[in-house]
């Protein structure tokens, strides 16, 4: 028959089977869920409606993720789904869809944030300038002063030990073929976290 998105066979408020007055349209038409598992790339074009095209993300690994209190996104890989608001069966499947909080590698952002203040995440207190590197002044003096401004939540930083940090799905990799989010910071952590917890 096909999947269809019309409305039209669903029963009345009342309960009331509905007249059929006409057969399934073009414009109704539904398809099949892209269900995106991680793995080697590979992506679909699907022709759509007016010539139009969608991008169906069969397999994908990696993505681009954003550092919202630092302002800078970079392409990591995607370790694995960790949990998903609308049903569990997707985190055991391991499949990709938007809102999707997933375990992400720390390693580029990591290497961004030592570049930038000069202070190794994840060993307490230890700046760059510790480990045996040769700076010029001029970069010392910076990475000196951007060290004062070099504020971390507890929650992420504790993350970056590990070498794994949770991160949202935002992009949808069934339409658009990218699998693109943002770390997970602030209140929003902290309310996944408590899930996490509860869930184990």
């Amino acid at each position: 028959m096909g999947i269809s998105r019309d409305s039209r066979h669903k029963r009345a408020a009342t309960g009331a089977k509905r007249a059929q007055f006409r057969k399934k349209r073009k414009f109704e038409l539904g398809r099949q869920g892209a269900n995106t598992k991680i793995g080697t790339k590979r992506i679909h074009a699907v022709r759509t409606r007016g010539g139009n095209s969608k991008y169906r993300a069969i397999r994908i690994e990696t993505g681009n993720f954003s550092w919202a209190s630092e302002g800078v996104s970079r392409k990591t890989r995607i370790s694995g789904v960790v949990y998903h608001p609308s049903n569990n069966e997707l985190v055991r499947t391991n499949t990709l869809t938007k809102s999707a909080i997933v375990q992400i590698d720390a390693t580029p952002f990591k290497g961004y944030y030592e570049s930038h203040y000069g202070v190794l995440l994840g060993k307490k207190g230890k700046t760059v300038a510790d480990e045996e590197t040769k700076r010029s002044g001029s970069l010392t003096r910076k990475l000196a002063s951007r060290a004062s401004d070099a504020k971390i939540e507890q929650a992420v930083s504790a993350q970056f030990g590990s070498g794994k940090l949770y991160a949202a799905i935002s992009s949808r990799p069934g339409q658009s073929g990218r699998c693109d989010g943002y770390i997970l910071e602030g209140e929003e952590l902290a309310f996944y976290l408590r899930r996490l917890t509860a869930k184990k």
